[in-house]
């Protein structure tokens, strides 16, 4: 049990860890949570259901069904990262030289504003994931995950080392770490500011909808409540390793993945929410800055 339990706990962190990283990156260049990330992820999940099935219907996994997730992967992220960009043209940049309040408020707004509009249009009742997966059983009899958790884990390890690979080694991570040091200094040396941060938070919003995609796989559904959820405990993970740290946010997703999945099978099940907000506290009161984040004056 306690193996299954670990699998369990690191496919859940591996989703939490891509959704943190939109948190962080954001967060590290503009010092915003952008409470609208969840939503993302949310509208992710939906339209990898909608997208799969829709290649179904038209006859694509009829030769398998790799090449239909992977066009359900590229459509999804393609069409977050432009819901992410636009938000950030629309409600973020307007607002970028005003007081840190209202920034906020406005991305609580998104936030509302995105459910509601998919709960009009996809309706209020859960959008099942089509049934052409094999169904969930181990892949070896002395290790119990299933072909689904191994393509998570694998594809979210995938990314993050993309991501780490785009940040550290080439020309726009150079420039997004730049202006995230000193976005004045930056904009003189020649760096197209808003350009790089609409870089970020497209990169951002589509990692965030690749987890909504693995995740409307892993559970079959999807709702139009999930992204709230999803959000927050992201949040809490970024937070747990180190707001603004991009190695803390994925340490900080498995970490809170595993402690959520070992809580719930051994204390209660019924209060598995509870522990991510539980950690959330604790974070806030003893180690602000986070597990892996430098104290700063």
């Amino acid at each position: 049990m306690f193996l299954q339990q670990l699998i369990n706990g690191l496919t859940l962190g591996a989703v939490y860890a891509l959704i943190a990283l939109g948190y962080t990156l954001v967060y590290g260049i503009l010092e915003l949570i952008n409470f609208a990330h969840g939503e993302i992820y949310m509208i992710g999940a939906y339209l990898g259901i909608l997208f799969f099935g829709a290649l179904a219907a038209a006859g694509w996994t009829a030769g398998g069904l790799f090449l239909p997730l992977l066009l359900g992967f590229i459509l999804s992220a393609a069409f977050c990262a432009g819901y992410g960009v636009v938000t950030e043209r629309i409600a973020y940049r307007p607002l970028r030289s005003v007081h840190r309040l209202a920034p906020l408020i406005s991305a609580i707004g998104v936030s509302i504003f995105l459910q509601n509009l998919v709960m009009l249009t996809q309706g209020s009742t859960d959008l099942v994931f089509p049934h052409l997966l094999p169904p969930p059983s181990p892949l070896w009899v002395a290790f119990p995950m299933s072909g689904v958790q191994l393509f998570i884990f694998l594809s979210s390890v995938v990314l993050m080392g993309a991501l780490h690979l785009l940040i550290r080694k080439t020309k726009i991570g150079k420039a997004m770490r730049a202006v995230a040091q000193d976005q004045t200094m930056a904009a003189l040396c020649g760096i197209p500011v808003d350009r790089v941060i609409a870089v970020v938070f497209l990169i951002g919003s589509a990692l965030a909808a690749a987890a909504g995609v693995m995740t409307a796989m892993y559970y079959g559904v999807a709702h139009y409540t999930i992204g709230y959820v999803a959000g927050m405990k992201a949040f809490t993970a970024a937070v747990l390793g180190g707001i603004g740290h991009l190695p803390g946010a994925m340490f900080g997703g498995f970490l809170l993945g595993l402690v959520e999945s070992l809580g719930a099978a051994y204390l209660s099940s019924e209060f598995k929410d509870g522990f991510a907000f539980l950690i959330l506290i604790g974070v806030l009161i003893f180690r602000p800055t986070g597990l892996l984040g430098e104290k700063t004056p």
